[in-house]
């Protein structure tokens, strides 16, 4: 039972808590909950605040898989407060769903030939190099609007019998996943934690369109300038410069 301060022991605290005291043990270890105060070799009390955190913990493992590491740098980020924790989560949760944005229905891949004008066996390949890849019922929108995307250049023209090929596709794929980590670092790692969470999303909403037009922009600018450096120069005064002084034309 408790002390006379209301602490409780290990076996105590893992009952309130609703997991086995093997599951506080290795918590403990792991560093995720604070030493409890000992009151003889084997004997050890811990503030009854530290149930919530064990439920937490614990939720966060089976609802989100999260790894331990992760939920202690979380812990350490709000000073272990699971109520502060939690709503700086479904901040992140809002942040991400504006992120995704509103799904249609999935598409079969029959219907998303017929609709992209892409054959079955293109999109089995754009399958294969992970450039889309079907989720619960089907592929999402932006599989769609991938698969559409290819269809077009297919039809200017853009096909096998040029060497275009869906490895043409899959070469985009690591440059645009280290851009979406940073746009999402940029948005939401900057202000999840940082702000309270209503403010959070309020930011985020007000971010991402100037953000995406601002990625855009820079892209526009970066192929210019590699239109530049691949251009051949001429410097207008070279014919000038190699028949020297008084060298008649």
């Amino acid at each position: 039972m408790s002390d006379e301060r209301g602490r409780l022991k290990i076996s105590e605290l893992a009952e309130e808590a609703g997991v086995p005291v093997a599951t506080v043990r290795h918590y403990l270890r792991e560093g995720l909950l604070p030493e409890g105060e000992k009151t003889s070799r084997n004997m050890a009390y811990y503030p009854p605040e530290l149930v919530e955190r064990i439920r937490l913990i614990k939720q966060l493992q089976e609802e989100r898989f999260m790894p331990l590491r992760v939920i202690g740098e979380l812990l350490d980020r709000e000073d272990g407060d699971p109520d502060r924790l939690r709503a700086e989560l479904e901040a992140s949760d809002r942040v991400y769903e504006i992120a995704i944005g509103e799904q249609g229905e999935p598409v079969g891949a029959a219907e998303l030939a017929a609709r992209s004008g892409v054959p079955a066996e293109v999109i089995a390949a754009l399958e294969e190099v992970d450039v889309i890849g079907p989720g619960e019922g089907g592929y999402s929108d932006a599989d769609a609007r991938i698969v559409e995307a290819i269809g077009r250049f297919r039809a200017g023209g853009y096909d096998e019998s040029i060497g275009f090929t869906v490895h043409d596709a899959a070469r985009f794929l690591e440059p645009l996943e280290q851009l979406a980590g940073r746009e999402l670092t940029m948005l939401a790692d900057k202000l999840v934690g940082r702000h309270e969470p209503e403010r959070v999303v309020e930011l985020y909403e007000a971010g991402v369109d100037p953000l995406r037009s601002l990625i855009a922009a820079m892209h526009d600018r970066a192929v210019i300038r590699e239109i530049e450096r691949r251009r051949p120069r001429t410097d207008p005064g070279a014919d000038a410069t190699a028949a020297g002084p008084g060298t008649e034309r």
